[in-house]
């Protein structure tokens, strides 16, 4: 039988960042291959693909991302603790659905499906074109950390560009320009004053003011000035968008980006459950079924330079994975 951890660690080698996916998607496909599974490459975009890989399908899709953010960290273990970058997020869960599903085949039980996608960490490219892949499951179970609890929902996310304009001119004569980081510098702080909807389970909308850029030298009144928010959904976009349109008005120009939407997940009975504040590749993938979220380990060392996974918790998520399969199967 496949140790987890081991096969954890293994992926942990491999640098897999978003964009450079490639040797990990070539590794999970080899290791799918010589246990049976039947795997399609879809190729993303050159060098990048996604792995599908099925025994006979119409029940149950295991899914997650191969991607990680940079910088690489080296995997190491210490004590109960596997530590690298995508320990958690999500080589890890990874790991645990090839064993899982593995297990499950070997059992009889050819109605489990395995998509592992790139991209996620960066506009979910690898999702998007999933979506076109010829599904056929009637559930996905997504993997994210969710310290190993069934996700009953998750928020969306909506990105906002704001924009303010001023007039360059030399900062020795700043009286003939006008700066645009100042009037910038004015709106930020109010952003906390607008009205945001709430959602009983998931809870407050919330926005982070992520990055700032203004100007281009010290002796030089800026001209430009823009900043990034990213709003955490937990209901409907258009009034969030409204209330935004009404903090700008007259004082800023907006942009916005890409939406996620918020989202209610199908949950099982006997299993512990939370909502989680964090968006998923589940919106982009519609065909596949109707969506659960679980994982092994905490979102919160996501994304740190100690990153890691109990591995203990990851072992049993084995065997959670395969009772979730099994209920889902059984219904």
């Amino acid at each position: 039988m496949t140790d987890v951890v081991a096969l954890a660690a293994e992926l942990l080698t491999i640098d897999s960042s978003t964009g450079a996916e490639g040797s990990a998607v070539d590794f999970v496909s080899k290791w799918l291959i010589a246990r049976g599974w039947n795997v399609t490459l879809q190729e993303v975009t050159r060098g990048r693909a996604n792995v599908f890989a099925s025994r006979g399908g119409r029940g149950v899709t295991l899914s997650t991302h191969l991607d990680t953010v940079p910088p690489y960290v080296a995997p190491r273990l210490e004590g109960d603790r596997l530590y690298g970058r995508g320990a958690c997020d999500a080589k890890g869960i990874a790991a645990a659905m090839l064993v899982a599903a593995d297990n499950l085949a070997k059992a009889g039980e050819q109605r489990i499906d395995l998509l592992f996608v790139v991209g996620e960490e960066k506009g979910s490219d690898g999702a998007r074109a999933a979506n076109r892949l010829p599904a056929t499951s009637k559930f996905l179970v997504n993997g994210e950390p969710t310290e190993s609890k069934l996700a009953s929902g998750a928020k969306g996310s909506l990105r906002v560009i704001v924009r303010t304009h001023g007039r360059a001119a030399h900062s020795a004569y700043a009286q003939l320009g006008e700066s645009a980081i100042k009037p910038m510098l004015a709106l930020l702080p109010t952003i906390d004053s607008i009205h945001l909807p709430s959602d009983a389970v998931l809870g407050e909308t919330t926005v982070n003011i992520g990055t700032i850029r203004g100007g281009t030298e010290a002796n030089i009144v800026p001209a430009q000035c823009e900043a990034e928010l990213m709003f955490r959904l937990v209901g409907d976009v258009e009034s969030v968008r409204g209330e935004v349109e009404r903090w700008a008005k007259g004082r800023a120009e907006l942009d916005f980006g890409s939406y996620i939407p918020a989202q209610h997940f199908h949950t099982i009975e006997g299993f512990e459950v939370a909502p989680v504040a964090y968006t998923s590749d589940i919106p982009l993938l519609g065909r596949w079924g109707t969506p659960l979220l679980f994982g092994p380990g905490s979102i919160h060392v996501a994304h740190t330079p100690d990153e890691y996974i109990n591995v203990n918790e990851l072992r049993a998520a084995v065997g959670v994975y395969e009772r979730i399969a099994r209920s889902l199967l059984s219904a």
